[in-house]
C-alpha cells in the first residue's frame, strides 16, 4: 500500500502538473477512440501496450475477458458496451486475451473451481470455449492446448458481442469494428486474427 500512495504522490507532483491542460480539458469530457476489453490480469497494462494515453481507451475488465452474451439480464459489460458504442460513439471494439490465463486454465480445468462457486458461475459464459477445446484440441500438449484456448476464447467473446443490439447496429452501419486480439505476457508481442487467413498472426504483419 506505501508504494501505491507514494505513487500518487508523484504522479500528482510530476505527471498531473506537466498535463494539466489534458486533465483540465478531460474533465469536460471523453472522447475515446475505442472500447479495449481485457483480462483483469495485473500483468496487462492495455495503456502501457499501446502507449495510449488518458482518455484514449474505455476499458472493461474483468476474469477472462469475458462478454456475457446479450439477455434479459443486463450486466455491467452490457451496460459499459451499450455506452461506449451509443454515447461515446467508439470506432472500434478490442478483445484482447493474454498467455498464462489463470481463467483459460480453470476453464479447461473446470474441478479446479469446486472452492471458487462465484468465479465457476463466472465462467459460464466461456462455456463454448471449453466446448470447443474438449472436442477440437483434447491431444496438444497442455500449453499448447492453454495456447489455443486463450486464442479460441477471443474468438467466442467476439461472436458473443455480436448479440449486443449496440453492436449489432453499428456493424450494420459500418460505423464499427471488431478486433480480436492475444497479448503475449513474456515477449510483448501482440497477435491479431486474421479474418482471411483464418489465424492469429502478430500485428506488425497487418500494419
Amino acid at each position: 500500500m506505501e508504494k501505491l500512495i507514494e505513487g500518487i504522490h508523484q504522479f500528482q507532483s510530476g505527471v498531473f502538473g506537466q498535463q494539466r491542460a489534458l486533465f483540465q480539458r478531460l474533465s469536460e469530457g471523453q472522447a475515446p477512440e475505442a472500447m479495449f476489453i481485457t483480462c483483469s490480469d495485473s500483468r496487462v497494462v492495455p495503456s502501457l501496450m499501446t502507449q495510449s494515453g488518458p482518455g484514449d481507451l474505455f476499458m472493461l475488465r474483468n476474469a477472462g475477458n469475458l462478454v456475457p452474451p446479450y439477455g434479459p439480464l443486463h450486466g455491467a459489460e452490457s451496460a459499459a458496451i451499450e455506452y461506449a458504442v451509443m454515447v461515446l460513439g467508439v470506432k472500434d471494439i478490442i478483445v484482447c486475451g493474454h498467455t498464462h490465463c489463470g481463467a483459460m486454465k480453470a476453464v479447461l480445468a473446470p474441478d479446479s473451481l469446486a472452492r471458487l462457486p462465484a468465479t465457476r458461475h463466472w465462467l459460464t459464459y466461456a462455456e463454448a470455449t471449453r466446448q470447443l477445446m474438449e472436442s477440437h484440441y483434447q491431444a496438444l500438449p497442455d500449453a499448447k492446448r492453454l495456447e489455443t484456448c486463450v486464442e479460441e476464447n477471443v474468438l467466442v467473446q467476439i461472436e458473443n458481442l455480436r448479440t449486443h443490439p449496440a453492436v449489432l447496429a453499428g456493424l450494420s452501419r459500418g460505423t464499427l469494428k471488431l478486433h480480436a486480439w492475444v497479448y503475449d505476457i513474456a515477449s510483448g508481442d501482440v497477435l491479431v486474427f486474421d479474418a482471411a487467413a483464418g489465424q492469429f498472426v502478430p500485428i506488425a504483419e497487418l500494419s
